[in-house]
């Protein structure tokens, strides 16, 4: 009897693509669910790794740019009111609504320092919004992926019983590819929800350092411009 059960059990295909064929309709759903959602955060991750790096890079530049003593029209006239960079567009942002609050007299029109900050501030909660553009993606995938696997999981056991009890055989050989088929759902999500979460942490992170900067570059123009005002 063991030989026959060791005969049988070496006969059945363990392989993943087997493992999946042999699920049942439901659990194949829930494992093409978590592969779509594994690749979608990789593509996430990947998009925001390289958006990251950059944005690093072209406030790298520009702050070097800003503070080479270079006239701040002149600087302003170079990149113009539409710049690419992110940095670019909030010292632009700061530029346009400092320009629009001269008067053709050369004054300055009441509550320029105030309007000047708001349009920053708008500027940076913008570039915020783009960077941190996708990470929900992230977080959701990371929280429940593993719940969905495990759903899936406990369908596929709870199939493989009513299979055990349909055919009365309680052989492991009979047992085992059922419950191989349902444990592949908990792993696929696994495999989905670990990157998801340990990326989230590190890019979220990442993010609230460069928005960071954007910040810290934002009040010391708008001191420099407030200087300019009082004087």
């Amino acid at each position: 009897m063991e030989t026959e059960t060791l005969a049988l059990a070496q006969e059945i295909d363990f392989s993943m693509w087997a493992l999946f064929a042999r699920a049942t309709l439901t659990v194949k759903l829930v494992m093409i669910l978590l592969i779509v959602a594994s690749f979608w955060s990789w593509s996430i991750i990947i998009q925001k790794t390289i958006n990251y790096r950059a944005a690093r890079r072209e406030a790298e530049r520009f702050d070097r740019a800003f503070w080479s003593g270079e006239p701040l029209d002149e600087l302003f006239d170079q990149i113009g009111p539409e710049p690419a960079g992110n940095s670019q567009r909030i010292f632009a942002a700061g530029m346009i609504e400092w320009r629009r609050s001269h008067r053709d007299d050369g004054g300055m029109i009441a509550g320029a320092h105030a309007r000047i900050d708001r349009s920053m501030d708008v500027a940076v909660a913008k570039e915020a919004d783009t960077l941190q553009n996708g990470l929900q993606v992230l977080a959701t995938v990371g929280s429940t992926a593993p719940f969905v696997g495990l759903f899936g999981t406990v369908w596929g056991i709870m199939h493989a019983f009513i299979n055990i009890a349909e055919q009365q055989n309680t052989n492991l050989a009979v047992v085992a590819p059922g419950i191989a088929e349902a444990l592949l759902a908990t792993g696929l999500g696994l495999l989905a929800a670990i990157p998801a979460v340990v990326f989230y942490n590190k890019l979220n992170a990442d993010s609230d350092r460069i928005i960071a900067g954007y910040e810290a570059f934002a009040d010391e123009f708008a001191t420099i411009l407030s200087r300019q005002l009082d004087s």
